[in-house]
């Protein structure tokens, strides 16, 4: 695995990792009924542009091969 990719991997490893965290706090918040709607919806979008992230990175890593 060259240096480049190394490091491709463990940012998509980092993002992984907030994009869990942000799993477990969006659930744990979603219990409370009086919980701030306004904030769970950006905690929310949050963990989409995360998992966007993850997704393109992992394109940087395993390029499409053409036939």
């Amino acid at each position: 695995m060259s240096n480049e990719s190394e490091i491709l991997q463990q940012r998509i490893d980092e993002l992984n990792l907030e994009h869990r965290d942000l799993d477990d706090v969006i659930a744990k918040l979603a219990q409370n009924p009086s919980q701030d709607q306004l904030q769970l919806q950006r905690l929310k979008r949050r963990k989409l542009l995360l998992k966007d992230q993850i997704l393109q990175l992992g394109k940087q890593l395993t390029p499409d091969i053409r036939a």
